[in-house]
C-alpha cells in the first residue's frame, strides 16, 4: 500500500469515528467557559489585540482598524473583520480585505520568518496579486473553498495557507461558495490538533502505527488542496457530531467548533 493509500485509510477511519468521547468533553467544558461571551454561537466576538503603530507603513489601510497613529495596542474581533471584508468586497478593494484579515491573524505576535509588517509589505508589492485575489473571491463563488485555495497555492510569495485560509474564511462570510462546505481556517496549531486525532486512529486502527502518515498529512504548512478538502469535510460532520449531544449549542456555526479546537486543548 501507498503512502497516499494509507493517508486515504487514515481519512476513512477518521471521517467515520470523528471526535473522540475526550475530545468532546473537552469541546463541552471550553463552551460552559465561553457561552456567555459567544451567546449567538458563532465565534464573532472572538477578538484579537494588535499594535497598529507596527504597521504604519502598511497601505491601504483599512478604516476599521485603528489609526497606525494610535499609542499602545487596539482590537479587532471576527464580527468586525468580516464586516470590513464584506465593505471591501463591495468595492473590490481586494487589498484592503487582505489586510485586514492579515492583521487580526498576526495580532501582536511577530513570525519566525520575520515580523508580520515586513511579510505583509513584500505580499503587497507581489506582481499579480490583484488579480489572484479577485480570481479566489470568483472561483469560490462559481466553485468551491478547496478550488479557491488551490488558486491560491504557491501563487504569491510569502503568502502561504496559514493565511489565505484566512483571507478566504473572511470572504466566506459574504460569498457563499458554489459547492461544499464554506471555508475555514486552517493553520499550524488547527493542523496539529488533526494530526494528534489521526495519529490516535493510526494507532487504534493499525493503518499508521508509528504515525509517519499522520505527521506527513498534517504537517505545519503546505497542505495539498485535497488535504484541506479533507480538513472542511471532517470539520462539517465533526461540527454535527457535537452539536447532536448536549454540551456543544444546536445552533452553532461551523467556524465556532474551529475556533474552540484552535482553543481548546486535550491530552
Amino acid at each position: 500500500m501507498s503512502r497516499q493509500d494509507q493517508a486515504d485509510a487514515m481519512d476513512q477511519e477518521m471521517a467515520a469515528r470523528l471526535l473522540p468521547d475526550a475530545v468532546l468533553e473537552a469541546l463541552g467544558h471550553w463552551w460552559s467557559e465561553n457561552a456567555a461571551r459567544l451567546a449567538e454561537g458563532t465565534p464573532g466576538a472572538h477578538t484579537v489585540r494588535y499594535l497598529p503603530s507596527r504597521w504604519a507603513q502598511i497601505t491601504p489601510w483599512p478604516s476599521a482598524l485603528a489609526s497606525t497613529s494610535q499609542v499602545g495596542d487596539a482590537g479587532i474581533s471576527r464580527a468586525q473583520v468580516a464586516s470590513t471584508v464584506a465593505d471591501a468586497l463591495r468595492r473590490e478593494a481586494y487589498r484592503e480585505a487582505l489586510v485586514a484579515t492579515y492583521v487580526w491573524g498576526k495580532g501582536k505576535r511577530g513570525s519566525p520568518g520575520g515580523s508580520g509588517p515586513a511579510s505583509l509589505r513584500k505580499i503587497l508589492t507581489a506582481k499579480g496579486l490583484d488579480t489572484a485575489l479577485a480570481r479566489a473571491v470568483t472561483t469560490l463563488s462559481e466553485h468551491s473553498a478547496e478550488a479557491a485555495y488551490a488558486g491560491l497555492q504557491g501563487l504569491v510569495p510569502g503568502f502561504g495557507p496559514s493565511f489565505y485560509t484566512k483571507f478566504l474564511y473572511f470572504v466566506g462570510k459574504t460569498v457563499t461558495p458554489a459547492t461544499g462546505p464554506q471555508p475555514l481556517v486552517l493553520d499550524r496549531v488547527l493542523a496539529r490538533r488533526l494530526r494528534s486525532l489521526a495519529q490516535a486512529v493510526g494507532r487504534e486502527s493499525g493503518h499508521d502505527p508509528t504515525g509517519a502518515i499522520a505527521r506527513w498529512v498534517w504537517r505545519d504548512q503546505n497542505w495539498s488542496p485535497h488535504r484541506y478538502a479533507v480538513y472542511l469535510s471532517f470539520m462539517q460532520a465533526a461540527a454535527d457530531q457535537a452539536a447532536a449531544t448536549d454540551a456543544w449549542p444546536s445552533n452553532a456555526s461551523l467556524d465556532l467548533l474551529e475556533y474552540a479546537l484552535f482553543s481548546a486543548v486535550w491530552t
